[in-house]
């Protein structure tokens, strides 16, 4: 088995993708040579203390200079006439696009050259894509321009990573969903397109370095609780509705207070004024803060000073986040989608909530400020959770097996 592969992530390295670069770290400890690539370089500033390392050894797609325009000919001229065809009917028979997004879906096929120039070039005969967007397309191009193999990697809901989905797994290799939630979705929405080997493959979190520094003391009466969220600042994390949840925690005599840390797309520029609009308007501006973009110790920091980790979001796959507050013995608070129930047993590691619901939150947030036995005996047995199904490594070893059992 050739163990150089392409480790292809959008917009990498942003600010969510700490889990990546251990996953990165996992990869290289079981003698495996990931090549990192991406789309281009992420368009906020990403505060992590690897971030720099990681972007100096990443090849970027865009933006194309000269020497690149070159490679890309020789590629496509080596491809043939039989290759650009199958890449224009791959475009044909993708369902429900515009005349526009056909033409965008040209320049993918260029970027799928330049991917697979990569590959001879550096010596990788497969690609293993963190998406089910844009860069699984290029990745499909790129197989079909070369002799390259490529795998996908679904981490959300499939609806959120655009379309074309059903020509995107029909080619790939073999795929690793994050959930059990999320394989059934995909066997129900991809019938029939689905490559033989599709995995479960939780990522998870590295317990030599996330542990408390100091033990976890329950919240006592009188003192302020502090709440802890993190995630970008996005419709979908739900962050308005945990924002309404403490106000109603404040009308109960709860003295608490948020803090909130991650920032949008648009460097504070898009859904973050939105949120502090919302944060005016509930008259609660000195109990929340937004942090903006926080580095993997300063949110480590975050975990480990609440009180209760909450997470509000509308959907997920199995967050990150979560895993990462459970195995720092915080309490966590977190609304029950995608595959949240996979990850937390309700009432036992954790405690789940509907979503768009800040009445059951701020009650399930009570309950534990005043159940100090349970809040106890939780943070005991989320530790042991995620040491048992959740640890780092895990994503890492599946991927190796599913590339041996190709080769």
């Amino acid at each position: 088995m050739n163990k150089q592969i392409g480790y292809f992530i959008p917009e990498f390295p942003g600010q969510t993708h700490t889990w990546i670069w251990r996953e990165y770290q996992a990869m290289l400890d079981l003698g495996m040579k990931p090549h990192m690539i991406s789309t281009r370089c992420p368009p906020t500033k990403v505060v992590h203390t690897w971030a720099q390392k990681a972007q100096s050894m990443t090849d970027y797609l865009v933006p194309f200079d000269l020497k690149d325009f070159v490679n890309i000919l020789i590629e496509l001229i080596k491809a043939g006439p039989i290759a650009w065809w199958r890449c224009l009917s791959v475009i044909a028979n993708t369902k429900n696009i515009s005349f526009s997004q056909r033409l965008y879906y040209l320049v993918l096929v260029v970027m799928g050259a330049k991917l697979a120039w990569l590959a001879r070039t550096q010596g990788w005969s497969h690609v293993h894509v963190h998406s089910c967007g844009s860069a699984a397309n290029i990745a499909l191009f790129a197989s079909i321009l070369s002799d390259i193999t490529y795998s996908l990697a679904l981490l959300g809901q499939l609806e959120d990573f655009g379309p074309n989905q059903e020509q995107k797994w029909k080619h790939s290799a073999f795929a690793s969903v994050m959930s059990k939630q999320l394989l059934n979705s995909v066997k129900d929405e991809l019938a029939g397109f689905l490559p033989k080997d599709v995995r479960v493959s939780p990522v998870g979190v590295n317990l030599d370095e996330i542990k408390r520094q100091t033990p976890y003391t329950p919240w006592q009466e009188g003192s302020q609780c502090r709440i802890y969220t993190c995630g970008r600042l996005n419709i979908a994390k739900g962050q308005k509705y945990l924002i309404e949840s403490i106000k109603l925690l404040r009308q109960q005599g709860f003295d608490v207070c948020l803090q909130i840390a991650g920032e949008d797309a648009e460097a504070g520029n898009g859904y973050r004024k939105e949120l502090e609009k919302f944060i005016q308007e509930q008259s609660i501006s000195d109990y929340v803060e937004l942090l903006g973009s926080v580095s993997e110790e300063r949110n480590r920091q975050g975990y480990q000073e609440a009180d209760i980790f909450v997470l509000p979001s509308l959907k997920e796959g199995i967050s990150v986040a979560v895993m990462e507050a459970m195995a720092m013995e915080t309490p966590v608070v977190v609304t029950q989608v995608g595959g949240m129930a996979e990850l937390i047993d309700n009432g036992v590691d954790g405690m789940l909530v509907p979503p768009e619901n800040p009445e059951k939150m701020a009650e399930a947030i009570a309950k534990l400020l005043k159940d100090k036995e349970l809040t106890l005996s939780m943070i005991q047995k989320s530790r042991q959770k995620i040491a048992a199904k959740f640890h780092h490594r895990r994503s890492a070893q599946i991927l190796l097996e599913s590339l041996e059992q190709l080769s």
